[in-house]
């Protein structure tokens, strides 16, 4: 194993938004750290997941824009328009470089030491941890640290379905990670999920030429979004072609072509139902056997995408012999980013409390201000979710359905964005909508939903509103820039 060679205030395993967040707070605030990041720093959201994902959709977005252009008044020469995927690909890998490039500086600046390769807690020693590094130079270096901070991040969920396994072994299966990277695009694609990552892969690639089919187990789309926002975004997408089926099980794959059957019985948006892929293969294939084969669809596909969610990646650390508490497939913090073992942190997706890498940062925040002896309790209540499909979906705090669920009494006010004079000036046709939830009792705001342009960006003011727990009485009288769309909040605030 070696000696001890360096001693560490805090050591962090894994170098995506959480990690490298952590290690630059920490060392910013005085703690000697240690990173150790297996594969690139940005993790996957930067490397691909969020931020590859948004090149390819600006993108589209760009070619949508374009053929409606004549609305506008832009003259496109009568040529057809079309998205160069090649040079999209390029443009992204351009664009992770500089960015890996950035927090790599910022790390350096803040004076946190990086090593390349995977890492576990091996041990300890007088009250401290031994962090072994496990993969790359040096590997089987041992590093002593007072606290470690475990940041691994998620993988991609991949369901027991008859045949998966083997075509994932041939690429005609993949990920979002290898769907990222596709050298062309495929005639027909697949996407096995109508969550986040589904729908924006859904929504470029079918910019890009490709026939999409979107198979989702539940009744809707955007699960958990509002209701009201997702059928919205449903229609905005089936009006470029992209198919749907819905409430519909993804039962077998093989080479060129995928098996569905209808779900057993009607599927709303409460609890999520175990899909076929949760049972083993063999009993998946005789229920389709027993069931009415009249009902399921074959659906011809060149790449078909696994995009049904991600789970925490728990194993690899040392968790197991620590004995770190482990619940429903993930870690199990407290508020201050705190294991049940003492001067262990998670944060991330490891804890599986919000799979997001906004999320991912506040939480390294809080544990840091927690090493740090400045406590600051972590709140789930105000987080955004956003879409970022063309138009943009975003929703923060309470939706109808968990305010319904909750026992909590609202008021609910849906505005057009057209009440908004941009949005008219910008969208020809659109149909996007502001939602406010407001409690019936206190007049505090509680949630908000937008679909439309700038959703993305206008949901951070929504958010600072429900987190500083605001009455919408005081809210009304804040000053909205002119013209705006976010100047229907203002508006939708004065109908509550």
């Amino acid at each position: 194993m070696g000696n001890i060679m360096e001693q560490y205030d805090l050591a962090v395993i894994g170098g995506g938004p959480a990690g490298y967040t952590a290690a630059d707070l920490a060392s910013s605030e005085g703690l000697k750290t240690v990173l150790f990041e297996e594969a690139g720093l940005g993790g996957v959201c930067l490397n691909e997941g969020c931020v590859p994902t948004k090149v390819l959709l600006n993108s589209s977005k760009l070619l949508y824009s374009l053929k409606g252009g004549a609305a506008y008044g832009i003259q496109t020469g009568g040529g057809d328009l079309s998205i160069s995927h090649e040079s999209v690909l390029r443009r992204k890998e351009k664009v992770i470089r500089s960015l890996v490039a950035g927090v790599k500086a910022k790390l350096a600046g803040s004076g946190a030491a990086v090593i390349y390769g995977s890492a576990a807690i091996s041990g300890q020693s007088d009250n401290k941890y031994i962090v072994t590094q496990l993969t790359g130079p040096d590997s089987g270096r041992r590093f002593e640290a007072a606290r470690v901070l475990a940041a691994p991040g998620s993988a991609p969920i991949i369901p027991n379905i008859d045949g998966l396994s083997e075509c994932l072994d041939s690429d005609f299966c993949v990920t979002s990670k290898e769907t990222l990277s596709l050298s062309e695009t495929p005639k027909n694609l697949v996407i096995v999920g109508g969550g986040v990552i589904g729908l924006e892969l859904a929504d470029y690639y079918n910019a890009a030429g490709s026939n999409v089919t979107v198979v989702e187990l539940l009744d809707r789309i955007a699960y958990p979004m509002d209701g009201e926002i997702a059928k919205i975004l449903l229609e905005n997408l089936k009006k470029k072609g992209i198919a749907f089926r819905l409430a519909t099980r993804f039962i077998k794959a093989a080479p060129g072509y995928v098996m569905t059957e209808p779900a057993a019985k009607p599927i709303g948006t409460g609890t999520k139902p175990a899909a076929t892929g949760d049972m083993p293969a063999d009993t998946a294939a005789k229920q389709t056997e027993a069931g009415d084969m009249q009902g399921c669809e074959k659906i011809p596909a060149d790449k078909v995408l696994i995009a049904i969610g991600r789970k925490p990646r728990i194993s690899g650390f040392g968790a197991e012999a620590l004995g770190v508490q482990i619940e429903r497939g993930a870690v199990l913090t407290d508020c201050y980013m705190r294991t049940n073992i003492p001067n262990i942190y998670a944060a991330g997706d490891i804890n599986g409390k919000s799979m997001l890498a906004h999320t991912a940062y506040r939480e390294a925040a809080r544990a840091v201000r927690h090493m740090a002896g400045k406590p600051v309790k972590m709140d789930y209540g105000a987080i955004p979710s956003i879409v970022y499909t063309y138009p943009e979906a975003a929703g923060v705090g309470e939706t109808e359905e968990s305010a319904s669920a909750s026992g909590l009494s609202v008021k609910t006010i849906t505005l057009p964005l057209r009440y908004s004079g941009r949005y008219v000036a910008e969208s020809e046709s659109g149909d996007g909508i502001c939602k406010v939830l407001v409690n019936a009792k206190s007049g505090n705001l509680l949630g908000m939903h937008i679909i439309g342009s700038y959703a993305s960006e206008i949901i951070l003011s929504a958010a600072f509103m429900i987190e500083s727990r605001w009455p919408a009485e005081a809210l009304r009288e804040l000053a909205f820039p002119h013209p705006t769309v976010g100047e229907a909040i203002r508006e939708a605030l004065y109908k509550i």
